[in-house]
């Protein structure tokens, strides 16, 4: 397959070398071993706003606030995966980057089926599980496949390096690389053998009427 993939890594960590950097370079080492390109965008000091529900982008195609989140727009279309990673605040991933994964996935429209997403959480200690499901969610809302490692992808460090003695940490990131490239090629081959599965029409039900 002569395919060079594509992953767009999104940082939600306001440190631009804390624990989540360094858990992106030891999957970004697998991907530049496996020549999949790479392209990561720090977000977590970035003015980000929430969702106002205008529903703009409707007619659109793209949030009506028009910063990062439309930047991004372009680059998750183009790739054939994501990876989303953010450190644990009260249980939770960063609120900046919530707020740009809610805008992105609600206001692009292009077909994001089959386009293979990864979470990565860290955390000094808990809530590393609660903020990988919640991540999760907008891959699993978007029928893409979720790439998973030999555990769940977390990485512990409260300063920034602390990560770098997780040695279990930094593995699950090197497994969960391989294992994302290996589904993008698996995906690459079947659309070309099998094609895509078959879609339905959407039916919406909305439970108060």
């Amino acid at each position: 397959m002569d395919k060079r993939f594509k992953v767009l890594m999104l940082n939600g960590s306001p440190r631009e070398n804390g624990n989540i950097a360094l858990a992106f370079r030891e999957m970004e080492k697998v991907f530049e071993n496996l020549n999949v390109d790479c392209e990561i965008i720090q977000l977590g000091k970035k003015d980000i706003r929430g969702c106002i529900a205008c529903e703009t982008c409707r007619g659109t195609g793209k949030c009506v606030f028009n910063d990062v989140v439309n930047e991004i727009a372009v680059k998750f279309e183009e790739a054939d995966g994501i990876v989303i990673g953010s450190p644990v605040y009260y249980g939770s991933a960063n609120g900046t980057l919530m707020s740009a994964l809610q805008r992105l996935f609600y206001s692009s429209h292009f077909d994001k089926s089959l386009k293979v997403g990864a979470s990565v959480v860290s955390a000094r200690r808990s809530g590393c599980t609660a903020t990988f499901d919640e991540l999760n969610k907008f891959f699993t809302l978007s029928n893409m496949p979720v790439a998973t490692s030999q555990y769940w992808n977390n990485i512990y460090g409260w300063e920034p390096g602390e990560g770098e003695v997780d040695g279990e940490g930094k593995q699950v990131m090197r497994v969960l690389a391989r294992n994302m490239v290996f589904l993008m090629q698996s995906i690459a081959l079947g659309k070309e053998q099998t094609g895509l599965p078959e879609t339905e029409d959407r039916v919406w039900t909305n439970f108060t009427r």
